[in-house]
């Protein structure tokens, strides 16, 4: 899945133009509840302003503060300005970009704002590759790494009319072994299935219903 699929479009979004005083700023923040907002100079991307970003400049200043909200402007604290997406990235590669920040913008070739990730939008979908929302049995297990392992495990998902919900793998530390989790519905013959995995050579860690 490509970050152009998860993306907020601009027309969804809410932003603020550069020039706008920290206090509309804020209020945008708090309406929404959100923690930060892409800054456009007309129709281009001029960086984030986060509320983070308006706390610390704030108390490293001696103004007070509401003269400091409604004389300092989103330029004054923008932040992430080189930081920023295409849409033709891979959603996966957001996930650590995002660990940090509230938010990534899309730009295109033009620099013009396209719309944003947030990191809300990469947990949402990193859940669903696990099937977070939906109920069913986690299996985890590992098998050795060789040619047409997964395509044995959905042959024998198959012949026990297994619905999978989510498949997951990861390396392990040792490169002849991949751990996977799977998560399928609940069904009465769950016994079987797993012992059919055992004796087919997967090494089953855990299962857990959810």
């Amino acid at each position: 899945m490509f970050v152009k699929s998860i993306m907020i479009p601009k027309y969804k979004c809410v932003t603020v133009q550069q020039d706008e005083t920290l206090q509309n700023v804020l209020e945008k923040l708090d309406g929404n509840e959100i923690d930060g907002v892409p800054v456009l100079d007309g129709d281009k991307y001029a960086g984030v302003v986060t509320r983070h970003g308006i706390y610390q400049k704030y108390f490293n200043t001696v103004v007070e503060k509401d003269d400091f909200l409604q004389n300092s402007t989103a330029k004054d604290v923008l932040t992430l300005q080189d930081q920023i997406l295409h849409g033709s990235e891979i959603f996966e590669s957001t996930l650590v970009k995002l660990k940090d920040i509230p938010l990534l913008a899309v730009v295109d070739e033009n620099g013009k704002f396209q719309g944003v990730v947030t990191r809300s939008d990469a947990l949402d979908q990193f859940q669903s590759a696990f099937g977070v929302h939906r109920e069913g049995v986690r299996i985890a297990f590992t098998s050795v790494e060789t040619e047409g392992r997964i395509a044995r495990l959905a042959d024998i998902a198959h012949q026990f009319h297994e619905h999978i919900i989510s498949l997951v793998t990861f390396d392990e530390t040792d490169k002849l072994v991949r751990r996977i989790v799977m998560k399928i519905e609940k069904k009465d013959n769950i016994d079987k299935f797993i012992k059919k995995l055992e004796d087919s050579g997967f090494r089953v860690l855990d299962i857990h219903e959810i």
